[in-house]
């Protein structure tokens, strides 16, 4: 092998969850926590009125940062690695408390900063250090607003680790312990992880298999959905109480805010997908036919589709990894030279075993201003995709590398859109190397698969969100209730095209229950649909236009977004029409497919 697909963890600290190494970061981070409480009890501004006790402070907050996030990242990543670490929950701990700890004296911090006067705050920014920052400065002190007293707000951090965090956890506890139970031809049974029986479910060409699979994955979930049913109601009800603490008077608010951008923005989206559909709807009725059935059902939507001789394309991951490294260098050097170093200096956990965490993620590890990726590689076309997709987010972190740290925070949306933008780049490639119509066919499939869950899938999930927080905020939702959510959900974002649906996906998603933000999934369809626009741009125009790209991704933590697509792309993002166009793009996937088949046929 060409390409290890494993992570080197004992790079970072020799030993793992155990290592004195990680104790000795997190107890040097611990004194650098009072030296933080000791510079902000005494930034006096009546005392001192120059810039330098707030910028010391600034410098010592990212320290911390760096160092706790170094370790937190770390337990994390050996934890989803290896779940049945028993002891990482002990360091995790570790890291909530001191996290817990700093959150408090953060909001100290940032009630000083709301407190000064208004004109005393503009003559501080004047500082060019601070001038740098301000955009993330002047965000924080007006987030700061909504902060309750100190005493209070120290009490919700407090609450927080037995509260969101311990919902959170507790998801991720019982994914942990759960299988999946497949039976072979040969009677021989197999208990899959989470996620090996979802990546088996949704790739394998065998509908038999895949059915059995969607039946015992469903039965799965249902036996723990009390738990879960339990899990959300409490995580969200929690976050609901603690929203309308601090003045927010919906519950779109928080989201919105995080991501940077405005309600308008949002329902021009989703305006544009849900009057869009039809051609996706086509494909899936089409797709339908080709595997000799009436209607898909929800395990067969993603299944790979192979005519004549055609077999599923399979990669190898070191075949997948120079694919990815070449195929970027047909969009620019930069990227595919940081594919290529990332993928070298083993950032990426992909190998398929058992006892790995379900999903795939880009985090980073602050100190040594990299990032790591983890995936599991099971050789589908979709995989591949996966893996560009992260490295899509990895490349994001790098460019910015060299900002003031307060200007690497960018939201959730516009991270979607170097992933997807990277992934758009290798799925294009896959169909234009195509050398017979029913291998392009094959691929076009793969590649609409982004669609279909961009606009559908994601879009079923909003639909349930927003169902879900306004019965929340009345009362408990029982686990029936949420089924009938979910499945009315997906029905009208599929346009009942299926001839099956999951009602558990609601406790099957892990995106449901992570406690950072509410809402994590519109920001998937944004970043998509972002991306395209900005790859229509490259078409257009492709000589020169990464270092372009670039400068658009290093202002995506210092700008909201609508102004960032003023600035760079001269659209306005509150207006259906931007995002219509990207849809177009896939539309014409969708067509072609339907084309090629109808030839074939």
């Amino acid at each position: 092998m060409k390409y290890v697909d494993t992570w080197d963890l004992d790079s970072i600290f020799p030993g793992g969850t155990k290592s004195p190494e990680l104790q000795t970061k997190l107890q040097s981070v611990q004194k650098e926590i009072q030296e933080y409480r000791q510079l902000i009890q005494q930034w006096n501004f009546a005392e001192d009125s120059t810039a330098a006790p707030l910028k010391a402070i600034l410098k010592k907050q990212e320290s911390i940062g760096k160092g706790l996030g170094q370790a937190g990242t770390f337990v994390h990543m050996y934890h989803d690695a290896k779940m049945n670490d028993d002891y990482a929950n002990v360091v995790k701990g570790q890291v909530i408390e001191l996290s817990s700890e700093v959150e408090n004296l953060s909001k100290a911090f940032t009630k000083k900063m709301v407190a000064l006067p208004d004109e005393d705050w503009t003559n501080l920014l004047l500082d060019p250090e601070l001038t740098q920052v301000s955009f993330a400065l002047n965000e924080l002190r007006d987030h700061g607003k909504r902060l309750l007293s100190e005493a209070e707000e120290k009490l919700i951090t407090d609450l927080n680790k037995d509260g969101l965090t311990a919902w959170s956890r507790l998801y991720d506890t019982v994914v942990s312990i759960m299988t999946i139970p497949f039976t072979d031809k040969e009677g021989k049974t197999t208990e899959y992880s989470v996620g090996q029986a979802m990546n088996r479910m949704y790739a394998d060409p065998d509908p038999e298999v895949r059915k059995q699979l969607f039946e015992n994955w469903e039965a799965a979930w249902t036996k723990y959905a009390p738990i879960f049913a339990d899990t959300l109601n409490h995580l969200d009800g929690y976050r609901i109480t603690l929203q309308k603490a601090h003045d927010r008077e919906g519950y779109l608010d928080e989201p919105l805010e995080y991501n940077r951008m405005t309600k308008e923005t949002l329902d021009a989206m989703w305006t544009a997908v849900a009057n869009h559909k039809q051609p996706f709807i086509d494909f899936l009725n089409q797709k339908a036919k080709l595997l000799g059935m009436e209607k898909l059902g929800w395990q067969d939507v993603d299944a790979p589709v192979a005519l004549g001789n055609v077999k599923p394309p399979r990669f190898t991951y070191d075949e997948a990894c120079d694919f990815i490294i070449e195929n970027f260098a047909s969009f620019g050097q930069e990227i595919s030279a940081f594919a290529k170093h990332a993928l070298e200096n083993r950032w990426v956990e992909a190998e398929d075993r058992p006892n790995k965490r379900p999903g795939g993620y880009c985090t980073g590890l602050p100190e040594y201003e990299e990032s790591r990726i983890f995936m599991t590689f099971t050789g589908s076309p979709s995989d591949a995709s996966t893996l560009a997709h992260e490295l899509g987010h990895a490349f994001h972190s790098h460019v910015m590398r060299d900002l003031p740290t307060l200007n690497r925070n960018y939201a959730m949306n516009v991270a979607e859109t170097a992933s997807t933008f990277a992934e758009t780049i290798i799925n294009n490639a896959t169909v234009a190397n195509a050398k017979t119509k029913e291998e392009k066919i094959t691929l076009l499939d793969a590649k609409m698969g982004n669609a279909i869950a961009m606009f559908l899938n994601i879009h079923a999930r909003y639909l349930f969100e927003n169902k879900f927080y306004k019965e929340r905020s009345k009362g408990i939702v029982s686990e029936q209730r949420l089924n009938e959510l979910m499945e009315n959900a997906q029905k009208e974002a599929y346009g009942d095209s299926l001839a099956s649906y999951h009602p558990h996906f609601w406790c099957s998603k892990l995106h449901f229950f992570i406690d950072d933000i509410p809402f994590y999934n519109f920001p998937y369809t944004f970043g998509f649909l972002f991306s395209l626009g900005i790859y229509a741009e490259f078409l257009k125009n492709p000589a020169g236009f990464e270092e372009k790209y670039i400068a658009l991704l290093r202002d995506t933590g210092s700008m909201k977004v609508e102004d960032l697509a003023l600035n760079h792309l001269g659209v306005d993002l509150t207006k259906p029409t931007f995002w219509e166009a990207g849809i177009k793009l896939m539309e014409k996937d969708a067509e072609e497919f339907i084309l090629l088949t109808n030839e074939i046929s």
